[in-house]
């Protein structure tokens, strides 16, 4: 099997997938009572007016007074053909507020996901040539509190401490409009909601990198090295760390779209920071139905594609696992 044609199946797949969580979406959001039918209502009867008058009103202005299998069709086809409509939250159209919407979660994702690769592996490697020391046993305790801490529990005391108590940063993401956006005060701004996203995904990457490198710490090649004077910085990055990688990278493409579509979310709604999660988390409340939909369509092509890719780095690091075996 050639890869064009293992890339070509999962590319099907991944249509057949999306199309699933997209109809399941609809279904939730066509299911739920939308609450500001009720504001409609309550707002034409201060006013005097008949509220089913208004509210009949207001689901012609949103299309939803047609029957339902022709909103569904249209939802589906404006979905794959990326005619995303307006947003009703927004007043304007949905492209525009995600295109403005990801370089905010591009601050925070993007740089927590290079610490946390960095000092993950490096921690998690010196742990593994260290089993059972000091290091090794405080490294473990800091995995096991960054995977354990609740992530927005851990928001709300950094908030308490240094944003009540001392002080020293912002509690919230609300820059002054004439601030530079790359300047030193922004980046105030962001050292929190940076700090919880990199404590979990450090843990994470800690664990894996040690549990995977711990496999060749002892292995023949590497006591064959030491026995001609190799160096163990030599020892560790060509002859523990290089071997390790195929499944070390394939678990960050994973962990980088945990990253951004579970913590960051979470982050972005606690500190207000205006990006996808904090797009999405408003759409929801306010059933805005045609961002709620691209906000989970986006979502979903980004982890199919991440899958993706993670399967094919597993082939292209690895000679020895075929595309057969993976299907």
């Amino acid at each position: 099997m050639s890869m064009t044609w293992y890339i070509g199946r999962r590319l099907a797949w991944a249509l057949l997938a999306s199309f699933i969580i997209m109809s399941v979406t609809f279904g939730f959001l066509t299911a739920s009572p939308n609450p500001a039918t009720s504001t409609v209502a309550w707002e034409a009867a201060q006013e005097g007016d008949n509220p089913e008058d208004a509210i009949e009103t207001y689901e012609q202005t949103r299309g939803e007074d047609r029957p339902l299998r022709e909103q569904y069709v249209d939802f589906m086809v404006s979905m794959y053909t990326l005619d995303w409509g307006d947003s009703y939250t927004y007043d304007t159209d949905v492209m525009g507020v995600i295109s403005n919407s990801w370089v905010y979660s591009a601050l925070v994702v993007i740089p927590s996901t290079i610490i946390a690769v960095v000092v993950g592996f490096a921690v998690g490697i010196y742990s593994s040539t260290h089993q059972y020391t000091k290091s090794d046993y405080a490294a473990t305790f800091f995995a096991f509190f960054g995977i354990s801490v609740p992530n927005f529990w851990l928001s709300i005391m950094l908030i308490l401490v240094f944003g009540v108590m001392l002080q020293w940063l912002p509690t919230s993401y609300s820059p002054d409009s004439s601030m530079a956006f790359w300047s030193l005060e922004h980046v105030k701004y962001l050292i929190m909601p940076i700090f919880v996203l990199t404590t979990a995904a450090v843990a994470s990457e800690m664990r894996y990198a040690r549990a995977e490198t711990l496999e060749y710490v002892n292995a023949e090649w590497v006591k064959s090295a030491r026995a001609k004077g190799v160096s163990e910085w030599r020892i560790m990055y060509h002859h523990i760390f290089r071997p390790a990688t195929p499944v070390l990278i394939t678990i960050l493409v994973a962990d980088f779209v945990g990253i951004i579509f579970s913590t960051a979310y979470i982050v972005e709604v606690i500190f207000g920071i205006p990006g996808l999660g904090l797009v999405s988390y408003n759409a929801l409340i306010r059933m805005d139905t045609p961002l709620v939909l691209a906000t989970t369509l986006v979502p979903v092509i980004l982890a199919i594609l991440a899958n993706l890719l993670q399967d094919i780095l597993y082939t292209v690091l690895d000679p020895r696992i075929s595309y057969e075996a993976r299907n």
